[in-house]
């Protein structure tokens, strides 16, 4: 079973945009892969039903792919206040159930997280908590200009301190052609100041909820050590 946490710096890094990507690729590659949110803020109201818009993006790329969640809320706010307007609890008990019954549907299974390890679901329950609960490795996905290098260390040393292993960083929507010294210099600076190494750097793409699943498969499979991200050799990339 191939398991993965994708989490980020902040809202907005463009981590469910990955999630889509790697769940597509991975399933293009003969893996039958299945993603899952546990918490999902921000939720839209549709013909009276509430829609995940994260996996609903999922579905977009590969109606195939098996999506879950367990929490679905209408407002735009940290999973905590969210839940409490809705009078609702986020409990870890149920998340690490939901996340157990589907453990065996797929070969690969990527969990989306909601707006980074430190989110708080609870008044004593972080997203770090889950993912600790879940035994899940971390992906972390970073916009570069709108994540600073503090942001990223701290992060990934907060990770350490919870004994979360991180597999690596994304660097999405990476500027080539930027002379901001802080980005071009980040990749380096990641892997000198912290223990995680850059799995993959992705550049900007116009229209993501209009792009076409094969040319976002193919971003992933040129800009992402999928291998890595995964910790397994793959045959069809190793030819």
């Amino acid at each position: 079973m191939l398991e993965l946490y994708v989490s980020g710096t902040e809202q907005n890094s463009g981590k469910t945009f990955i999630t889509a990507g790697l769940a597509a690729t991975m399933q293009c590659l003969g893996y039958s892969t299945s993603v899952y949110k546990p918490v999902q803020t921000n939720a839209i109201e549709k013909n009276g039903f509430i829609q995940a818009p994260d996996l609903a993006y999922v579905k977009f790329i590969d109606p195939y792919i098996k999506t879950y969640f367990s929490y679905l809320f209408t407002q735009d706010a940290a999973p905590v206040l969210a839940a409490g307007t809705s009078g609702t609890e986020i409990k870890r008990d149920k998340i690490v159930q939901d996340y157990e019954q589907i453990f065996h549907e797929s070969e690969c299974i990527i969990t989306d997280g909601c707006q980074g390890l430190g989110a708080p679901l609870t008044a004593d329950l972080l997203e770090a908590d889950i993912i600790k609960s879940l035994g899940l490795p971390v992906l972390l996905v970073v916009s570069p200009e709108k994540t600073t290098i503090n942001n990223i260390i701290m992060t990934l040393n907060f990770a350490k301190t919870r004994d979360i292993p991180v597999r690596g960083v994304i660097l999405n929507e990476y500027p080539d052609d930027t002379v901001d010294l802080n980005i071009k210099n980040l990749p380096r600076l990641v892997e000198e100041y912290t223990d995680a190494k850059v799995l993959g750097i992705l550049q900007h793409i116009e229209n993501l909820k209009n792009i076409r699943p094969d040319d976002l498969i193919t971003n992933i499979l040129y800009g992402i050590d999928v291998e890595s991200v995964f910790n397994i050799k793959i045959a069809k990339l190793s030819m």
